[in-house]
């Protein structure tokens, strides 16, 4: 029986150590990424965009799709990131890396102080818990005029070349290759830690609280763990926002912000560590299609293909994807 434990030991090894290994298709979003670079100039200042919302919704999805905590409030981490590595930029120390340092930091702290209190809670309660630590920010942020510009947003950044040798241009060449580069980075250390002894335990937490409780496992200090992760990736989203436009408005802590990341994590598929690659692409192109049908009322058709998704697509557009492939295997 111990000699069946050891093989059993041994092939659980070997199965995390094969899950750490980057297999050839993952190199596919990056190849992709760098190609439209060079292929598609005009559209370098969207992509930028793209990366941060990415970003963005990868952090999430550590805490929603791995460990199962629901949040509306994510955009408060994105915020303080966004305004820490702002008004650095805006009091002279405008060297990039270091403020997304400082906004990790400062958004890692904020929540680690605030996952202290609001992880204890569940369901609905924290639902309301997390999107009011947002509001609270959102408004904090509006009366601190003197720091934070109030409505007319922080201005006056002025933002250092990369590594001293890269200037932030208006053709968005630097900007695009900065937050490319960060993204990777940022992803590499998610799927690690998703692959990770602590990874799974967060997916047991998500499946079972009660039967982690019963092997012993500490739950709320590894979703509290989570949490200052993701929230400290969400404040490096927010530092590559406020650095790359020189500008952080009020809304960089709205509910806004914290719906779309939701969103566009669902529409790609929660769990799944590429629904943001997928979600995000999908939703910036349907916004862009369904606004230029109608102006005002593009929200409706929004609603509409997050209605289907949900029908249809249960776990996203990978879930599809994942179905269909098992239905073609099992035609074979």
């Amino acid at each position: 029986m111990a000699e069946g434990r050891r093989v059993g030991a041994n092939r659980a090894v070997e199965a995390m150590v094969r899950s750490h290994r980057l297999r050839p298709w993952e190199w596919l979003p990056w190849l992709a990424a760098l190609g439209a670079y060079f292929l598609f100039p005009d559209y370098r200042a969207l992509g930028t965009q793209v990366f941060i919302a990415i970003l963005l919704s990868l952090s999430l999805d550590l805490i929603l799709g791995y460990a199962g905590i629901i949040t509306l409030g994510h955009a408060a981490f994105f915020g303080a990131g966004a305004y820490s590595a702002g008004l650095l930029a805006a009091h002279g120390w405008g060297e990039p890396l270091s403020g997304l340092v400082a906004g990790g930091l400062v958004a890692a702290l904020l929540g680690l102080a605030s996952g202290a209190i609001i992880l204890r809670a569940r369901g609905l309660t924290l639902l309301m818990l997390t999107l009011v630590t947002a509001f609270m920010l959102q408004e904090a942020a509006n009366k601190a005029t003197a720091i934070t510009g109030g409505d007319d947003g922080l201005q006056g950044m002025t933002v250092w070349p990369v590594l001293g040798l890269f200037p932030f241009d208006i053709y968005d060449r630097t900007a695009y290759l900065y937050c490319l580069a960060v993204l990777f980075l940022a992803w590499y250390v998610v799927r690690r830690i998703v692959h990770s002894p602590f990874g799974r335990s967060l997916t047991g937490i998500r499946e079972s609280e009660a039967r982690m409780h019963a092997i012993g496992s500490p739950v709320f200090r590894r979703r509290l763990a989570a949490y200052t992760m993701a929230a400290g990736l969400a404040g490096v989203a927010g530092a590559l926002l406020a650095e790359t436009t020189q500008f952080v408005a009020l809304e960089v802590l709205g509910l806004a912000r914290s719906g779309d990341a939701l969103i566009m994590l669902i529409i790609g598929g929660v769990g799944r560590l590429y629904g943001a690659f997928i979600g995000v692409p999908l939703y910036k192109i349907a916004q862009d299609q369904f606004s230029a049908i109608n102006v005002v009322y593009w929200n409706f058709w929004i609603g509409l293909l997050l209605v289907l998704v949900a029908l249809f697509a249960r776990g996203g557009i990978l879930g599809l994807a994942e179905r269909l492939g098992q239905l073609t295997r099992r035609g074979r």
